[in-house]
């Protein structure tokens, strides 16, 4: 069943399209990521599931109910962390978690919460004296403390160190397990790769590419890339001729070549057929990086490609 359906959303801002046709949906119990270049319209989507923002055109659905129309009751069951948000400097930790609590009429045990965020031991600590940091985890906390059944995450974990960064996303896939459907937005790729069940990348307002993490690796243009430097040159038509063959490349001797696994087994076939040594021999699969790289390509990049 689909929890989030968002059909041919769009979102203008002085007469320009900020998102132009965007459309997914998100399965129950699904962690789905958006992905894009800043600007892209990230989070203008979002903010629409979220009911902050009023589409211009199409149609957007949380269990079916309207974010707007409906707002109060999606209120109830959608928890959300904000890309930028404030409280009351003079607020404290614990003030806040026991003031959000009271807003759902089950909601979690905010105490565990803290103390899995690490905020048991700011819990007196008023706001306007956190970090950057604690200000993050608080924001989490404080989406979850209603123990929503969709939660949308924007920029999760943003001004955390790498430790907290991988305490948060192991309480997110708790999250997960207990049933609850996450929209994550994300610019952090190895975020994205663990997480994430299906992501959508969205560019210039629009859905360039949905797949899961492993897809969209597979349609990067060089889903493998094989370096070394030969002992004795190579013919070029060989080397162009390679079967799956994304870009070449001769920096001071040294190849660099992009493709498949057909390719790696080629280049490897080709050197031992012409008695050549592959010094330095390097194979690395593609990243969610290198396929984000690819399908993102500004107007100047693809005229130059």
């Amino acid at each position: 069943m689909s929890v989030i359906e968002v059909s041919e959303l769009r979102k203008f801002y002085g007469g320009r399209a900020v998102v132009d046709g965007v459309s997914f949906a998100v399965e129950e119990g699904e962690i789905f990521g958006i992905l894009g270049p800043n600007g892209a319209g990230k989070t203008t989507t979002v903010e629409c599931v979220e009911g902050l923002r009023i589409p211009d055109a199409g149609r957007v659905r949380v269990t079916g109910l309207d974010p707007v129309a409906d707002h109060a009751r999606v209120a109830r069951i959608l928890g959300a962390q904000l890309q930028e948000s404030e409280l009351q400097a003079k607020l404290t930790v614990g003030e806040a978690l026991e003031l959000y609590s009271t807003f759902y009429e089950r909601p979690l045990d905010w105490r565990p919460l803290a103390e899995r965020l690490g905020l048991t031991q700011k819990l007196t600590t008023r706001f306007g004296k956190l970090s950057g940091g604690q200000k993050q985890r608080l924001f989490i906390a404080l989406a979850l403390v209603g123990n929503p059944r969709v939660v949308v995450l924007d920029e999760l974990t943003t001004g955390l160190d790498p430790r907290a960064r991988r305490d948060t996303w192991e309480l997110i896939e708790d999250v997960r397990a207990g049933g609850v459907t996450v929209l994550l937005v994300t610019h952090f790729m190895e975020e994205a790769q663990r997480l994430c069940d299906r992501i959508a990348v969205i560019d210039k307002g629009r859905v360039a590419a949905l797949d899961t993490p492993a897809g969209l690796i597979r349609r990067s243009a060089g889903a493998t890339v094989i370096s070394f430097t030969p002992s004795a040159p190579l013919d070029a038509h060989e080397l162009n001729a390679l079967p799956a063959l994304a870009s070449i490349e001769d920096r001071d001797g040294r190849l660099t070549l992009s493709g498949t696994d057909e390719t790696v087994n080629a280049v490897i076939t080709l050197l031992a057929r012409r008695h050549v040594t592959a010094h330095q021999l390097r194979v690395v699969d593609a990243t969610l990086d290198d396929a984000f790289l690819d399908l993102t390509k500004t107007d100047t990049q693809e005229a130059t490609a």
